[in-house]
């Protein structure tokens, strides 16, 4: 079950500022892309889906259950490891900060909510009414007792937050806001209602449409906007997510709170409280049911399903695929009207006994579908990484929930129009009445897990059918029930709740194959996830007419989050009468195919790992052996202080007289000049012996710098850059202050950690936070030109992010006791840090030294 989503809303609202890349889900478009009107999930009749575990995206929530991400009611005895009791403190009063700017704004929008209340219900006994009495106590229901216990909290909270003393109790009224829950389940089973009748009155009342289309919400004390117009059903929204809000708060307060300070119990029983409310909301939602009974009484069992674009009509479509035990069907979203439940439409369906799939010289030639060039999806990808930019920019500066909407549309249809013309792989169903269908996929293993996932279900004895017109609509009907995949798989980034995956480079060598029954011309092919699709990476020579392939091949696959890989190993098609009409190509047989799951315990070693993936009989023998680009990352201090590599960044700023040291500004200003455009700028490695020349040129400060500069390949100039700061005694962002970074971009609330990132900058010594700045802006110029030098922020973050920001020895020493390799701990979250800043409106020296408390006020 899924979070209720409205025409016009996004998500639960702490997921959209939580992770920087929204996504609609599937129910909100057609197939075509074309916005769908957006109504509660159906299954969801009396309320809205609360997630109960509030650190986990809302559509990830039923696969945590009973696993380990969900907070527990008793969080883990004392702070987090080495983490010092003064520091969790100091952390309590960020979070608390940022909890209360967002209170405010919270209670702000509850009493914009009320304001209408009293004239309306002043109006409801003249002869004129706008509303009756039971419509205004319908609509309002709840809302004044909400906003008296949340006025009550905001004033008792805000001194103690104000004049801080660490040893300040406020337990006691979290566990008294806690207490007072029935009120909102309450208001979350009149929901819907409420909904409905606003929805209603503002059809059949012009004075009431008005009214609820444009609510004015004053604006925080220190912001600049004095109000911000926003709708009735907009601001109806907001308790239901301020539950979830609260909780994530409490659970990062427990985190930093002693055990033996008053307040950690109090917090606790709220936590409990807290938790069991939302358990009990979700409760009242029926589960997911996995079988549909048709009208003979048969089951029929949903088997597979899934999103595929098919092409139709010689124009691409995304529809939703469903695989039932004897009938495959293929259906869109319907274009529903407000509050109506969503339905699915039946393109079309085959009875599997009807099924057949043509081999390549059978299948007639599919009417042309260009496929889109490298360089236009390299453009979208670019859009959609900009629009990010500029939602997080508008988000920052406070900008209108209306702009903010456009800007997500935006950023979607970009999303879509990848999704839509990124596949290439051609999938062909036939159907005995003579109808042929066509899907275009993205990796060979997906076709090959339809087509088998079909055979299977035809070895059993199927009979073919037609449905009646009622048989197919009670199936169609359960379609929103029964599909396990929700949300269309558009390309953004995976949550951060997800785990990370790997970032580096695998290194595979194929080495054999055996099982083979006949004599074939084999050859295997290597694919990894990259940002949620597989990519074919990766492909072996052809061993001709063996049963026993030996390749011995080394491939060096560069890793993005990557999590699997898939290994389909193929016996080569030399037949030119087998040409495939959909793209004019040679189909190759799969033999077999397998993936593993990159283990970062079982990977992440210098040592090479020899491993076996079975694959339909056939053992395909493989060894890897993965590298982090940290490894490179050891920091060796210079024993002598003359030169700039390895020595502290404050000495050699004093003695140049700089505010940012000599060898960051030329090598800056030198990629700026002719690099900026290079593709895979600081990606890419320049030639060693360069870098050391260049090195040792810095390091002697000679004075033919600048000519050797001109004159020196542009990676090598960035290489340079990038070993300066790799060689720093400490990081730039210093040891000091490394595990307050981790904890801080840890944070659930984003006010929170908005306040916390700041405070951290403020804290660094001056000549650490001038050159931190400078670089900042230089690498969002560089991404600026990402569509020529193929170089996102994304990319640089994490390029640079863990060059910047390192654990000190003693903490990696710590770690290695537990992992084989600090990168799986640590790394992601170096690079989400820098990325944080990164995505940043540019943040002024001057400007954060200035302000001593900095108050997020972005919901």
């Amino acid at each position: 079950m899924e979070p209720l989503s409205h025409r016009g809303l996004p998500r639960l609202s702490w997921i959209d500022t939580l992770y920087s890349n929204f996504s609609y889900g599937a129910d909100d478009y057609d197939g075509e892309g074309n916005e769908e009107q957006k109504g509660p999930p159906e299954g969801s009749e009396t309320m809205p889906y609360i997630d109960e575990s509030p650190t986990m995206s809302p559509q990830l929530s039923a696969r945590s259950q009973g696993g380990g991400d969900s907070i527990s009611p008793t969080p883990p005895e004392g702070l987090a490891p080495g983490v010092e009791a003064g520091k969790g403190l100091e952390m309590r009063k960020l979070v608390l900060s940022g909890f209360l700017a967002s209170e405010e704004i919270y209670i702000n929008q509850l009493e914009a909510l009320l304001l209408p209340m009293k004239p309306l219900k002043a109006t409801a006994t003249t002869s004129q009414p706008v509303l009756t009495i039971q419509q205004i106590e319908t609509i309002f229901y709840k809302i004044q007792d909400i906003y008296e216990i949340h006025k009550e909290f905001y004033d008792n909270l805000c001194p103690k937050v104000q004049q801080w003393d660490s040893q300040v109790s406020m337990g006691h009224l979290f566990q008294k806001l806690a207490s007072q829950l029935g009120v909102y389940k309450a208001f979350v089973d009149n929901y819907k209602v409420a909904l409905e009748t606003a929805e209603k009155c503002s059809q059949s009342n012009n004075q009431f449409q008005k009214i609820s289309e444009e609510l004015k919400v004053k604006g925080p004390k220190d912001s600049k906007d004095s109000h911000t117009s926003v709708t009735m059903e907009a601001l109806l929204y907001k308790p239901i997510d301020r539950v979830t809000r609260s909780t994530l708060v409490l659970h990062d307060l427990l985190k930093h709170t002693p055990v033996d300070h008053p307040d950690y119990p109090l917090l606790q029983d709220a936590l409990r409280i807290s938790q069991n409310f939302l358990s009990s909301i979700n409760e009242d939602i029926d589960p997911r049911r996995t079988a549909v009974t048709t009208p003979k009484g048969e089951t029929r069992q949903l088997v597979k399903d899934g999103f595929l674009v098919e092409v139709s009509e010689s124009s691409r479509k995304l529809r939703h695929v469903f695989l039932f035990t004897d009938v495959l069907l293929c259906a869109k979203l319907k274009k529903t009207s407000a509050g109506k439940h969503q339905q699915y439409d039946c393109k079309w369906y085959i009875p599997l006994a009807d099924l057949v799939f043509p081999s390549p010289e059978e299948s007639e030639a599919s009417p042309q579908v260009h496929p889109f060039p490298d360089h236009e999806l390299e453009d979208m990808k670019m859009k959609i990484s900009a629009l990010k930019s500029e939602i997080q920019k508008e988000k920052a500066n406070k900008g209108q929930s209306r702009a903010i909407e456009r800007l997500k549309k935006k950023m979607f249809e970009n999303e879509f129009l990848l999704l839509l013309n990124s596949p290439t792989i051609p999938f062909r169903i036939h159907s005995r009445n003579g109808k042929s269908y066509l899907f275009l996929l993205s990796s060979d293993y997906e076709r090959s897990e339809w087509r088998e996932a079909i055979q299977k279900l035809q070895k059993k004895d199927l009979q073919a059918f037609v449905l009646s017109s009622v048989e197919l609509q009670v199936l169609t009907g359960s379609c929103f029930k029964l599909r396990t995949v929700h949300n269309i798989p558009v390309t953004s980034n995976k949550d951060d709740d997800e785990s990370p995956g790997l970032y580096g480079f695998l290194h595979v060598i194929v080495h054999s194959a055996k099982g083979f029954k006949q004599s074939a011309n084999l050859y295997c092919t290597l694919e990894v996830d990259s940002f949620g699709y597989f990519v074919s990476k990766a492909k072996t020579r052809v061993f001709r007419d063996t049963t026993e392939p030996k390749w011995d091949e080394e491939f060096e696959i560069e890793l993005e989050g990557s999590q699997s890989l898939r290994i389909l190993c193929y016996d080569k098609c030399y037949d030119k009468t087998k040409v495939n009409k959909d793209n004019n190509e040679i189909v190759d047989k799969i033999m077999g195919k397998g993936q593993i799951q990159l283990d970062p315990q079982a990977v992440e070693t210098k040592n090479w790992h020899t491993d076996v993936i079975e694959m339909n009989g056939i053992k395909v023998e493989f060894s890897m052996k993965f590298t982090s680009r940290d490894m490179s990352l050891k920091r060796t201090p210079s024993k002598k202080q003359t030169g700039v590599f390895g020595v502290k960044i404050s000495v050699v700023t004093k003695r140049e007289r700089s505010k940012v040291p000599y060898i960051v500004r030329q090598c800056v200003e030198e990629v700026e000049k002719r690099g900026i455009e290079e593709v895979g700028i600081y990606r890419i490695s320049g030639v060693a012996t360069d870098i050391q020349a260049l090195k040792a040129v810095f390091d002697a400060n000679n004075k033919d710098i600048l000519l050797m500069l001109s004159d020196m390949d542009i990676n090598a100039i960035a290489g340079t850059l990038k070993l300066y700061f790799r060689e720093l005694p400490e990081p730039l962002l210093t040891d000091r202050l490394y595990p307050a970074f981790m904890e801080g971009i840890a944070l659930s609330d984003p006010a929170a950690k908005e306040n916390c990132m700041m405070h951290l900058l403020r804290s660094l010594p001056d000549p650490n936070l001038i050159t931190f700045l400078f670089l900042l802006e230089h690498l969002k110029r560089v991404a600026e030109k990402e569509p020529i030098n193929k170089m996102s922020l994304h990319n640089l973050a994490t390029v640079f992010g863990p060059t910047l920001l390192r654990p000190s020895e003693v903490e990696s020493k710590a770690h290695l006791t537990s992992a084989a390799d600090i990168w799986s701990h640590d790394v992601m979250a170096q690079v989400q840090v820098l990325l944080y800043y990164l995505q940043h409106p540019p943040i002024s020296f001057a400007e954060l030294k200035r302000n001593t408390l900095y108050f997020s006020t972005d919901v």
